[in-house]
């Protein structure tokens, strides 16, 4: 079973007789110099497990590196691997292949995790018949633009059925951000997709998911340092809607409404700008309902944050999501189609 312990203790390095670590923190890291001294400061304060911690620079060049190296000097837990080319899944399969743990847990490098959290998550993995394991990924912001963000990535009125953003009751999901795993069911897989750049957490979970069920628990809180600007925001989940066609392609199972509704409103304004030049009347009629659910949900979610958030950004920040997560879903298409196309005519 994918939950299972062994029994005596700790199993220990041939080579050197000392205990192997128990788990694998796997941080993949470009461009952080900002924050991955904060997260290698909560990983490496954590107590309980015995840990090794690899971080995979992506090919840096703000500096990361540098303190990398520096970390790594002072303390022998910390291993720096490098994957030169930019790509998550080349960089957590690099990982994959180094890890000596029994247990794998991914921490993004601008996040950190608080205490218990490591001892929390290896337990669950142990003692019970999940195959991965995942908790709330807190979006939090440092300035009062990237505050207005960050209530908008943790609102259920903007991110519809995810639970990992929001979620306060432990169940059973699909999805689970930065997942600890069984690291020999991890291998057995094959690892991470590379020829999914984006979404391949996402991806990597459905194949999970055929061998046993994926547990959120909220108790397992990472704080995400959210981004600090709307046209950031915009540029991120444009990014995720792209990887999301070849995702649902090969797991059509996985598709849920919440997937569906970005590319179906971004079609929806597209028809409406295209009305505009005709029939601007029609095309504000089109517009009024969507314009009215983002100030009303935009108005709810204002009232909650801190004073010090910039809540008129909150709307646009709603929009940016939304609007960029479904014009990457159409590039994305695209993408596949091309891709497609470019087999058929190999194969002519």
């Amino acid at each position: 079973m994918p939950g299972a312990r062994a029994q005596n203790g700790p199993e220990q390095d041939p080579s050197t007789g000392t205990a192997l670590p128990e788990v694998s923190v796997v941080v993949p890291a470009r461009d952080e110099a900002a924050t991955i001294g904060a997260c290698l400061d909560s990983v490496l304060g954590q107590q309980g497990v015995l840990m090794e911690v690899l971080v995979v620079d992506n090919g840096s060049t703000d500096g990361t590196a540098d303190v990398l190296r520096a970390r790594a000097a002072q303390d022998p837990r910390v291993r720096v691997l490098s994957n030169p080319v930019p790509s998550i899944p080349a960089s957590l399969n690099t990982a994959l292949a180094a890890c000596r743990g029994r247990w794998l847990v991914r921490v993004d490098a601008h996040s950190t995790i608080p205490p218990g959290y490591l001892a929390r998550a290896v337990s669950r993995l142990a003692d019970g018949p999940w195959v991965g394991v995942g908790g709330r990924k807190t979006a939090v912001g440092r300035t009062p633009t990237g505050r207005a963000v960050a209530a908008v990535l943790n609102s259920p009125l903007a991110v519809g059925g995810s639970t990992y953003h929001y979620g306060t009751t432990e169940q059973v999901v699909d999805h689970v951000p930065f997942g600890a795993y069984p690291v020999e069911l991890a291998r057995e897989l094959g690892g991470w997709d590379e020829d999914i750049a984006n979404n391949e957490d996402f991806e990597f979970d459905q194949r999970l998911r055929e061998h046993g069920e994926l547990l959120f628990d909220p108790a397992l809180e990472i704080a995400w340092n959210a981004r600090e600007s709307v046209g950031q925001l915009f540029t991120q989940y444009r990014r995720y809607g792209r990887g999301k066609p070849p995702v649902a392609l090969r797991h059509p199972g996985s598709v849920r409404v919440r997937h569906l509704a970005p590319p179906a409103l971004v079609a929806w304004l597209a028809l409406a700008a295209v009305t505009a030049s005709r029939r601007p009347g029609v095309a504000l009629v089109c517009l009024a309902p969507y314009a009215l659910t983002v100030a009303g949900a935009g108005a709810v979610i204002a009232r909650q944050t801190p004073a010090d958030t910039a809540r008129p950004v909150v709307p646009a920040a709603l929009v940016a999501m939304q609007v960029g997560w479904g014009l990457g879903f159409w590039e994305g298409a695209l993408d596949v189609a091309r891709e497609r196309s470019r087999r058929w005519r190999a194969r002519r």
